[in-house]
């Protein structure tokens, strides 16, 4: 993009510093909030409505977006903003489209490699600086101001000191209980690993088991399974160590108390809950995006939550998502696209809709005041550690994955299967 070009595009989107926002916003009701969040000096900011900001004369033609959002609220949600984007102005149409996530990366990889890519993808933030490396993406940063954003979601947009992109919302994972199996049981909510086990076997009964969480083996497995490992004091690439074997003996006794389910194994985080939300579950770990669904879908469930029971110190895992601009795409049309889509109301709308904790932190600290269930996850930012960012950390992740994954279905012991894991990660960092 020509320097004048990005003056005007830029010039265009900063004169309004909050746009419109979706009238939907004020009157569909998530029942989120808003957020604060204690990590960042707050500058005081409300999202006002504004006049729509039109995009650059010279910014146009189709923009096509690539997501892996397998909840029906969260593509709702992104097409109301697009539609929205489409309506005010003529030059851009944008539109979207879903790739399972299973597939998302292999996608992405092949259209790279033919030359058939979109423009603009949304992806999980530890694959960030993996694609970023490879080229994949556009450098944007003199073309997008994130100078208010919290330092951890641009790091993992951040690679060599260039801007990749763009975070689109944070979020992290806490223990959902289910309060009146909890009690039929005699038990508290547990805050320890014995505590757990204790509570997840007294709460297993029929049909129900008492504690699961997504133990995929791959990206999204590894992310409910590292707070275990974190827990100990140790951190993703001492898997071999005293910690990291403990968590995977921990993860065994689970599946041996008959209280964690082995099928676990082929559940999503969104399966995992729908477990949780049926009655099948007493206890699960997730993340802030399931709030919107439960609420909804089950609003006479009585449920609520509490950090992840800890080892030696408190642990959750930070997750979240970020825009990327494909380069060599129409990279002129999709920023100014993401500046409609990441600016005051606009946002609001889609963290409030998606259950995410806003990365930009003018705009979060208007979310979840007074909200007791997503200031748990709010307070747990501050233990929430990322995975990454590494341009290698997907084959890392991989070869956790599989640890805990051989752990679940007793192919592997778990010093035996932590040891192999260490392996391939020193052969990854040259260690």
């Amino acid at each position: 993009m020509k320097k004048k070009l990005l003056a005007t595009v830029l010039s265009a989107v900063m004169v309004i510093s909050m746009m419109a926002g979706c009238g939907a916003a004020q009157t569909e009701q998530s029942g989120v909030q808003g957020a604060s969040r204690e990590t960042e000096t707050k500058t005081e900011t409300t999202a006002k409505e504004a006049d729509p900001v039109p995009a650059s004369d010279e910014a146009s033609g189709d923009v096509t977006i690539w997501y892996y959002w397998e909840t029906a609220g969260h593509q709702e949600a992104l097409d109301h903003i697009i539609q929205e984007f489409n309506n005010q102005q003529s030059n851009i149409k944008v539109q979207a489209k879903y790739v399972p996530f299973a597939d998302f990366k292999k996608q992405l990889s092949i259209g790279a490699s033919a030359g058939e890519l979109p423009d603009i993808v949304i992806l999980d933030n530890p694959d960030h600086a993996s694609y970023a490396a490879m080229g994949i993406f556009a450098d944007i940063t003199d073309r997008f101001d994130v100078s208010s954003y919290y330092p951890g979601p641009v790091n993992s947009c951040t690679l060599d000191g260039k801007l990749y992109g763009v975070p689109f919302g944070s979020n992290d994972l806490v223990l959902f209980y289910n309060e009146d199996m909890l009690k039929d049981a005699g038990c508290e909510v547990p805050k320890t690993w014995d505590e757990l086990l204790d509570v997840a076997k007294k709460t297993t009964k029929g049909n129900v088991y008492g504690f699961a969480h997504c133990a995929l083996q791959n990206e999204e497995g590894t992310f409910n399974f590292l707070p275990w490992v974190w827990s100990t004091g140790q951190t993703s690439y001492e898997i071999n160590s005293e910690g990291g074997i403990k968590a995977l003996e921990f993860e065994k006794s689970l599946v041996e108390s008959g209280a964690f389910p082995k099928e676990a194994i082929n559940w999503t985080q969104g399966d995992t809950m729908n477990q949780f939300i049926s009655g099948n579950l007493a206890m699960m770990i997730n993340g802030t995006w399931q709030i919107p669904t439960m609420r909804q879908e089950v609003p006479d469930l009585n449920w609520n939550v509490a950090p992840i029971p800890q080892d030696k110190q408190q642990a959750s895992g930070l997750g979240g998502e970020n825009y990327a601009v494909i380069a060599g795409g129409n990279e002129e049309a999709a920023i100014a696209f993401l500046q409609y889509a990441t600016s005051g109301d606009t946002c609001l709308y889609m963290m409030d809709h998606m259950g995410y904790i806003s990365s930009d932190s003018k705009i979060a600290e208007t979310q979840f005041k007074g909200d007791a269930v997503y200031q748990v996850f709010v307070d747990e930012m501050k233990y929430a550690n990322a995975r990454g960012p590494l341009p290698e950390w997907p084959d890392i992740s991989d070869a956790i994955s599989l640890a805990f994954n051989k752990v679940i279905t007793g192919e592997s012991a778990p010093d035996a299967a932590a040891a192999e894991a260490q392996t391939t990660i020193d052969g990854i960092l040259g260690n």
